[in-house]
């Protein structure tokens, strides 16, 4: 019976190896992308952390940059 599912018929090559290449290009869809995310936060960490404390109370008084230090490890300055 198990045979019968991984062969599918003669056509279980084509099937397995098209479920297979999607699932790869999935995986390094996401690293990619995990890899992007992580530099753009380093690079706001950095850029956020060279503000002087003025700039910084006034940022933290707008609505976008809450929402984005809610998300930092850099928010608890």
């Amino acid at each position: 019976m198990i045979n019968e599912i991984i062969s599918m018929n003669g056509y279980g090559i084509y099937v397995w190896s098209a479920f297979s290449f999607t699932l790869i290009c999935f995986a390094v869809l996401y690293a990619v992308i995990k890899l992007q995310l992580v530099k753009e936060q380093l690079k706001f960490n950095f850029k956020f952390a060279s503000l002087t404390s003025e700039k910084i109370k006034s940022a933290k008084k707008q609505e976008i940059y809450r929402e984005i230090l809610a998300n930092t490890s850099i928010s608890k300055i």
